[in-house]
């Protein structure tokens, strides 16, 4: 395949992303449900290729569109190969720009988030496990690891279903990868529709301690546009540009966060080839040893790896080389660019083919999602409960951009600790839930152990212990045996 065809594929996509946004600016229904322009783009792409139109060309007898819609085979194989690429990109800029702070001031402003979040993350694989055991198995005939499917999906959105394609081929399971994209579409419009619902119930019942009002959006921000007189800021410049770009400054410290999470994941596969993954291993006297490290994506470890750089540019003192917001747009086009291709590649047929299971995860990973939000975040969270709970309910439904904007609604002008707490929160949570180790880990130690157990139990004790303790906590606060310290900071400025 020539460069010519690389490079035009790609043209293509951001034009077709372009064509979202469009839509996104004149199409009042995706706006109210707040689309983003990636899942419309992708989409558009989708129905313009050879799941929908080259289908329905063959119906009506057009011989020009019926051979793969209106892209070729090459823009196909272009596409399908950028989720696999750019979910390190988004990964490893994580952390990179932002002061890490210590974990104690990370505990104390984030334990009530981090008890939500993490019920979020473990609860979806026990219900989606015990949904596979009881239900898809042995009525669908379905493999009962496709219940880890929810996690990956909803936690974890686009770009981590897209990103464990190489695990679910390895472990003979191609066909989870459309099915977790699928099944992150329905989580994310899912998300923002139930979760502006429940911020009109909460505004109603008088639930909220910021808005009173859910129509506060403006035009612009209904249509994701800023107005001209609207100053805000694309990312500060470290570098002067007549020595480098800033943004390729930034490029290359994302391209040395991933090479190190390269040079981690080739390290931790040479020793376990040395330990127990080979014929002649240390630990493997017959047989051909065992591979479970082996099948770990790169994406988790990029984001190790940019954790790496940002501490050493800490230490070092250099904390200013790297802005956190130049980091967010990178990230931003990456994630944009994967859920578009992602989308426009997706197999309809697969999903017909698994469509039972496909509506059961979703209504079962919906559902749960919906109870850990109105009944269990009002007993774990002390206060501003709605404000701090519906950010972490939208990124358990899709992406942690969801959940952004679902607390930006509820809390436009940050008067409560809702946006701060959740920062915190996702230092702790991101490196093994949602896209993190123990997503990454979930499927390749189920193929190596040979059931699901191993992964359900355990996140079954990992659930019980998060809401216990999140409910412990707010008795203490409520019972004044301690203070909630983020409101304790809140009530210190409105003094």
């Amino acid at each position: 395949m020539s460069a010519g065809v690389v490079g035009f594929a790609l043209i293509l996509l951001v034009a077709i992303m372009l064509a979202g946004k469009y839509l996104r600016v004149k199409l009042k229904f995706l706006q109210k449900i707040l689309l983003p322009s990636s899942i419309i783009a992708g989409i558009l792409a989708l129905v313009a290729g050879d799941q929908v139109i080259s289908r329905l060309a063959d119906v009506i007898n057009w011989d020009w569109l019926a051979d793969g819609g209106l892209f070729t085979e090459d823009i196909y194989t272009v596409w399908s190969s950028l989720p696999g690429l750019l979910i390190s990109v988004v990964f490893a800029t994580l952390f990179l720009g932002a002061r890490i702070p210590k974990p104690g001031r990370v505990v104390k402003l984030a334990g009530p988030q981090l008890s939500i979040g993490i019920a979020y993350g473990s609860g979806q694989y026990v219900v989606g496990l015990l949904l596979a055991v009881l239900i898809l198995a042995p009525l669908f005939d379905v493999d009962e690891k496709f219940g880890a499917l929810i996690e990956i999906a909803f936690e974890g959105g686009h770009g981590t279903a897209a990103g464990m394609q190489p695990a679910f081929d390895d472990v003979g399971m191609p066909e989870a990868t459309d099915l977790a994209l699928a099944m992150a579409t329905v989580g994310l419009v899912a998300g923002i529709i139930v979760g502006m619902g429940f911020l009109n119930w909460a505004v109603r019942k008088g639930k909220t301690q910021v808005i009173k009002n859910i129509d506060q959006q403006s035009e612009s921000e209904l249509q994701g546009l800023y107005t001209s007189d609207e100053q805000v800021s694309a990312g500060k410049q470290t570098a002067r540009p007549n020595s480098i770009e800033p943004l390729t400054l930034h490029m290359a410290v994302v391209g040395v966060a991933i090479i190190i999470g390269w040079l981690l994941l080739e390290l931790i596969t040479w020793i376990e080839n040395m330990l127990w993954g080979q014929p002649d291993s240390v630990f493997v006297s017959e047989g051909d040893g065992t591979t479970l490290l082996g099948y770990i994506p790169l994406f988790p470890l990029a984001m190790i790896g940019g954790v790496i750089v940002q501490l050493f540019l800490d230490k070092t003192g250099r904390t200013e080389l790297i802005d956190h917001e130049m980091m967010k747009r990178i990230q931003g086009l990456g994630l944009d660019l994967l859920i578009a291709s992602a989308l426009a590649t997706i197999s309809l047929s697969v999903i017909a083919d698994y469509w039972q299971a496909f509506e059961f995860q979703s209504v079962v990973g919906i559902l749960f999602n919906v109870a850990i939000l109105w009944f269990f975040t009002p007993r774990v969270i002390p206060e501003f409960w709605v404000e701090r709970g519906v950010g972490d309910f939208g990124q358990s439904m899709g992406v942690t951009a969801t959940g952004l904007a679902l607390l930006r609604v509820a809390d436009p002008d940050e008067k409560s600790p809702a946006l701060e707490a959740f920062g915190y929160k996702q230092l702790a949570f991101e490196p093994f839930f949602g896209g993190g180790l123990i997503t990454a880990l979930c499927i390749p130690v189920m193929f190596a152990v040979g059931n699901v157990y191993v992964i359900l139990i355990p996140m079954a004790i990992v659930f019980i212990i998060a809401l216990v303790a999140g409910m412990v906590y707010k008795k203490g606060v409520d019972k004044g045996k301690w203070n909630d310290p983020a409101v304790e900071e809140l009530q210190g400025e409105n003094a």
